[in-house]
């Protein structure tokens, strides 16, 4: 499938590389979610700019008649066009109810080169990229048959179509539908949806050759399944997630001399060790056992320890109750640092919620990305001994003791996987938007608890410094309303000015669900979990198979209330 194999190569030739740093000019000043998200969207921005006009000139410089040749030797017998469907519109009563949204026109893309004058763009597409090195990996991916969708753009009426249709067939394509309705564009007469099968190779010749006709005022190549391939990639299974390991560099120890641990080598050693466990980790695959040392146990206990001694009078209820529970369990002890194998157990067994290893501070849209599919991501190394209350970056205890009790609560555990759900194919401008939310609840969120002021952001569980300036009279206390926090700038190279507070987790979900439906994206997804793959609800068999897991549901809540009813009278 083209959106399969697409979408990896968007991956790999749009997405960010491997790290940001320092020498790659990522500013080391201070520590931002936000700041991570917009430096992440200029880097991906320019590097997408780079590889197009790379392949537009390669593209502008090949010799169509040679490769027409080339591909011709090596072709097999014609194959026979096949038609599944034709529809042309020719009354304005019907003209809009035909593939509304699958022949709206990609402005500025077209791509089209007009031997007789007209507008002249760039060449490829971003579509046509993707395709093209897709077909590049080998003879194989080259001669593959897909199915691709064109809109070809008839400036000369239907009179044209038969000899665009030939083309077709001369480039050995099987057309398996085609759909046309007027056009809105000027000096065009109809716009054409034609879904062919054809070799990858075959189909970037026959765009190439449709664009030196005199007929057609434009051709678009589509992305499959409706969904446009310049929409971010984003992860469909849990092990796609084996692809989301992108980090920010910036606090890194060899790189920031105002890290703790620059001058420290055994510790940048140590360092270097735990994150290649980290990016070898594999999708399946058992976490890795880490054999803590004295030191790094001991600045544990340092913080397990005033953790312990502020959350009485501070910690919300459920962090106290799931905390309590990880005790009982024999998890959280001060005298030994847990494994992430074991708390993802514990995660999975009370909301089913996992952790994987991380190699440092990840990416805004992989970090959130993996949310939604319940998976935390989660460091492994310890923090410098010489800060134990601080560190400018996250680390083991920070998330051990700031996020775990909290993802073993079901409402917490949800409102974290909506943040995740939303992020999947968000624009840019919204995952910056994401990540200044999720900064003002998960990690320095606020709540009330009979009218008392309670810390439930893991920034604030485990800073007791931060703690105790968010419940003072200090900072400003607003409602917390995710279309005006995710607009909110915010403080981290100081304590917060400024803190939301949730009347509730329930509470907080209703109102960022709200905020998220007038979101930009044009489709909905909803997370499997018997099989851990996210859906995209693009179509009406998918609409249908959610209709009707809702109504076994409403069957099984009717019944149950029946056998109450009948019970208790």
């Amino acid at each position: 499938m083209m959106a399969v194999a697409a979408a990896q190569k968007n991956r790999e030739m749009f997405a960010i590389k491997k790290s940001y740093s320092i020498e790659n000019g990522y500013p080391a000043r201070r520590r931002s979610l936000v700041d991570d998200a917009r430096f992440e969207s200029v880097v991906v921005k320019q590097t997408k700019q780079s590889v197009l006009e790379e392949a537009r000139i390669k593209h502008n410089g090949t010799n169509l008649k040679e490769e027409i040749k080339k591909s011709s030797e090596s072709h097999e017998p014609k194959i026979p066009v096949s038609f599944i469907c034709f529809i042309v519109e020719i009354d304005d009563e019907n003209k809009e109810n035909v593939c509304d949204e699958t022949l709206q026109h990609q402005n500025g893309h077209s791509g089209f080169q007009n031997r007789n004058g007209g507008e002249v763009h760039a060449g490829l597409t971003e579509e046509e990229v993707i395709l093209s090195n897709a077909a590049s990996e080998s003879k194989e991916a080259e001669q593959a048959i897909q199915r691709a969708a064109l809109i070809l753009k008839l400036k000369e009426g239907m009179g044209s179509l038969a000899r665009t249709l030939k083309t077709i067939e001369n480039f050995k394509g099987s057309i398996v539908h085609l759909e046309s309705r007027p056009s809105k564009d000027a000096g065009v007469q109809f716009d054409v949806l034609v879904k062919v099968d054809m070799s990858r190779q075959s189909l970037l010749l026959l765009i190439r050759s449709l664009r030196q006709s005199a007929a057609l005022g434009g051709v678009d190549l589509l992305a499959d399944n409706k969904i446009s391939l310049k929409n971010p990639w984003f992860p469909r299974h849990a092990r796609d997630l084996d692809n989301c390991n992108h980090l920010m560099t910036k606090y890194e120890p060899e790189l920031d001399m105002a890290h703790p641990g620059f001058a420290d080598k055994v510790y940048r050693e140590r360092r270097r060790v735990i994150a290649n466990i980290a990016f070898e980790y594999k999708y399946g695959d058992p976490i890795p056992y880490i054999e803590y040392t004295e030191v790094e146990r001991a600045t544990w206990e340092a913080v397990y320890n005033t953790v312990v001694e502020l959350m009485p009078k501070h910690f919300c209820k459920e962090y106290k109750e799931k905390f309590a529970q990880m005790e009982e369990e024999g998890i959280f002890t001060p005298k030994r640092i847990p494994q992430l194998e074991e708390v993802s157990n514990f995660l999975k067994k009370n909301t089913g919620f996992t952790l994987r290893p991380a190699a440092g501070l990840l990416t805004s849209r992989d970090f959130l990305a993996s949310l939604a599919f319940r998976v935390f991501q989660s460091t492994q190394y310890v923090r410098h001994s010489t800060t134990p209350f601080h560190t400018p970056e996250p680390d083991c205890i920070h998330e051990l003791l700031g996020h775990m009790p909290l993802l073993a609560d079901p409402a917490f555990a949800q409102f974290s996987q909506e943040i995740g759900l939303a992020s999947l194919g968000a624009s840019d401008e919204e995952i910056e938007k994401l990540s200044t939310v999720y900064w003002f609840t998960v990690e320095f969120g606020m709540c009330k608890e009979h009218e008392q002021l309670k810390a439930y952001g893991a920034g604030l569980l485990s800073s007791y410094g931060e703690l105790l300036h968010a419940i003072s009279d200090k900072p400003e206390h607003r409602p917390f309303d995710p279309s005006t926090t995710a607009l909110q700038p915010y403080q981290d190279q100081e304590y917060q000015p400024i803190y939301y507070v949730a009347e509730s987790f329930e509470d907080a979900k209703e109102k960022f669900r709200r905020w998220v439906s007038t979101m930009s994206r044009p489709f909905e997804v909803r997370y499997n979990p018997h099989t851990q793959e996210v859906e995209v609800l693009d179509s009406v068999d998918r609409l249908d198979n959610l209709v009707s897991h809702l109504n076994l549901e409403m069957q099984h809540l009717t019944t149950a209330i029946n056998k109450l009813r009948a019970t208790f009278g």
